[in-house]
């Protein structure tokens, strides 16, 4: 018998099973697929979906949720319009942002036509309350770009989703068209003269999930014109086009800055950064850039070249240097006009059991035409491996819980992120994850034990043992406009963390900015509240520094979400966004909301459809993935 909840006839039925994701491109090289962005590997096509085990909602009711968290969600916030037609309810101060009701997927198809994860947001630097963000977007069935604009702080919005569905097709065979099955990645910045911007990743399946043969790649930026986000110029301008029918290149992970800085030589400079996968099993790091407000970009520019911090190439080509295996680049920019790219890099060389790797940054002078040799911010350790941990997501790292259970299941890396401080153009602040760092390493009994042998990734001591090993947030920092960093000379354990925590807890996906007053500030998800740590679930904190060393830190979710359960609990994003002209306003992916489906035994002849609430392997309540943000002022 099926539990209803009276009146608007919401049932709760039994258990969802996870759905495994296959990964399409076979051709890129087993190392290229473990740094593929996290969005492509489950958007692409999927040769293993026919054999895959379905998802079902089972008719075996389930008792009700009884948490008070939990019990809120059986009445889903993102299903039923209200005023405006819209589903945009909030949790108290967290607001929501993207305002579409949920889809009612089938239940082995969770997430698609429902989710919103990989955010980005941005602030007019003319006027501080008019907010830009962006997202995965996956309402239309395939990931898409969504966006979503705000006129008063963050209080109110309203969303769409990015005119993507084609380009010109000139680079793809001289067809006017290239209509596009997926798109995401998205990143969003404004420029002085009051316009948006916003970068997207469009791609083709090809063979496998769909009768296509096309597998081409590419990046595109849109416009928009002095309407602050509510709609964008079409079609989009194109930043690097790669047609392709074999499935061996992929251009991935772009990332895009605007420079905003008034005094600068390069004002206006739109710039975008992505990797190049290429047939030859390498992945380097490119630049475009456009100096004509986003109609045209510039050929692209290598930023990965050389470095003496490059000491292994796994016996691949190197066409454009020693540095040939990197992932995750972000550009900023400072006031002097100077244009960094921070990003991660796979080259070097370790000994004995330990798995750190690096991040190096190159800087450019001259608006993006060229870069200097780079430098090394720091060394990092990456998320462990997540089959030997938690039994799932075989070749991807995760964010294992403590204790017994297996809930935190979805692919997760560490990533820089970095900015400019805009009173000092020579003071430069790199943030990144590391699972070695100053609160978790061998003295509290975590330490790094190699790489594994099915996988590849990393290994360490400690792993599902509370007060062991966590995951932190830290800094590393440059005050000579990026010619050296405190962490290019010292090991992460040693360096400033981050993350404020009253008990020792996993931290990950962070984003840096500067306020315009100098402080640095940092969001990131944080499992140091409640029971977070043990259970999987989540919350988001703000942290901020006047001097770069002691951190002040506020919770900003009002609840903890629960893990994500969308894409069988496998995929939840790869990286998380932060804007601070003054307020902090950092904008994440949250699942406090139900997903629901057709109920069982519904939808039949003379049988009305109803919607339910289903459990999940890894949460009590299966859930949706929504944008959250918030407005958080910083003190001193």
């Amino acid at each position: 018998m099926n539990t209803c909840h009276r009146v608007i006839v919401l049932c709760s039925v039994g258990v969802l099973a996870l759905v495994p994701e296959a990964f399409a491109q076979t051709k890129l090289t087993p190392l290229q697929q473990r740094h593929v962005s996290g969005f492509v590997s489950h958007e692409l096509d999927q040769r293993k979906a026919a054999a895959r085990t379905q998802a079902t909602v089972h008719a075996e009711s389930v008792p009700a949720a009884t948490s008070a968290s939990a019990s809120s969600s059986l009445v889903p916030t993102s299903y039923y319009p209200a005023g405006n037609d819209a589903c945009g309810k909030d949790f108290g101060s967290n607001k929501k942002v993207n305002q579409n009701c949920l889809n009612v997927s089938d239940s082995d198809l969770q997430g698609r036509s429902q989710a919103q994860n990989e955010t980005a947001i941005a602030q007019d630097p003319n006027h501080p309350d008019h907010l830009v963000a962006a997202f995965n977007d996956y309402r239309r069935g395939d990931g898409t770009c969504g966006y979503a604009y705000s006129l008063d702080g963050g209080q109110h919005w309203n969303d769409g989703v990015a005119p993507v569905g084609f380009t010109r097709g000139t680079a793809f065979g001289d067809y006017p068209r290239e209509y596009w099955q997926a798109n995401g990645d998205p990143s969003v910045a404004w420029d002085t003269k009051g316009n948006a911007y916003l970068s997207c990743q469009s791609f083709m399946r090809g063979l496998g999930t769909s009768n296509n043969v096309d597998a081409s790649s590419a990046v595109y930026v849109f416009r928009s014109t002095q309407n602050n986000g509510a709609s964008w110029n079409f079609p989009g301008r194109p930043v690097v086009e790669d047609f392709d029918t074999t499935g061996a290149t992929l251009q991935d992970k772009p990332y895009m800055t605007v420079d905003d800085h008034v005094a600068s030589p390069f004002q206006d400079r739109v710039y975008v950064t992505w990797t190049n996968f290429a047939a030859d099993g390498t992945g380097y790091i490119y630049e475009s850039y456009s100096s004509d407000y986003g109609e045209h970009f510039s050929a692209p520019v290598i930023v990965s070249t050389n470095s003496v911090f490059c000491t292994q190439t796994y016996g691949l080509p190197t066409p454009q240097g020693n540095c040939n295996q990197n992932q995750d680049s972000q550009p900023f920019t400072g006031s002097d006009g100077g244009l960094y790219v921070v990003y991660n890099n796979y080259n070097n060389t370790t000994t004995g059991l330990d798995n750190r790797n690096q991040v190096l940054l190159a800087k450019s002078t001259d608006g993006g035409a060229s870069f200097a040799t780079p430098v090394k911010v720091t060394d990092y350790y990456d998320l462990p491996d997540c089959l030997t941990y938690q039994g799932k997501d075989a070749f991807r790292a995760c964010v294992p819980e403590k204790g017994p259970t297996a809930n935190s299941i979805f692919r997760a890396d560490n990533y820089p992120s970095g900015a400019v401080n805009p009173r000092n153009s020579s003071q430069i602040a790199v943030t990144f994850g590391s699972y070695i760092n100053r609160n978790s390493l061998e003295s509290t009994g975590c330490s790094s034990n190699g790489l594994s042998s099915t996988t590849g990734l990393n290994l360490y001591n400690g792993v599902k043992a509370p007060g062991t090993c966590a995951n932190q947030i830290v800094l590393s920092t440059s005050t000579d406009g990026g010619a050296t960093f405190t962490g290019g000379s010292q090991d992460p354990r040693t360096l400033p963390v981050v993350s404020v925590q009253r008990s020792l807890a996993d931290a990950f996906w962070q984003w840096a900015a500067y306020t315009r007053s100098g402080a640095i500030a940092v969001s990131y998800y944080d499992r140091s509240y409640g029971t977070d740590n043990v259970t999987g679930f989540m919350d988001v904190s703000a942290a901020w520094t006047h001097d770069g060393k002691k951190f002040a830190a506020k919770r900003v979710t009002s609840s903890s979400m629960p893990p994500p359960t969308q894409f069988s609990g496998l995929f939840f994003g790869d990286y998380a966004g932060l804007s601070a002209v003054d307020d902090l306003h950092p904008i994440w992916m949250d699942t406090r909301n139900a997903e629901l489906f057709l109920c069982p035994s519904t939808g039949l002849p003379l049988v009305p459809p109803q919607v339910c609430t289903a459990s999940a392997p890894n949460a009590a309540l299966a859930n949706d993935q929504d944008i959250f943000t918030a407005s958080v002022e910083a003190g001193d």
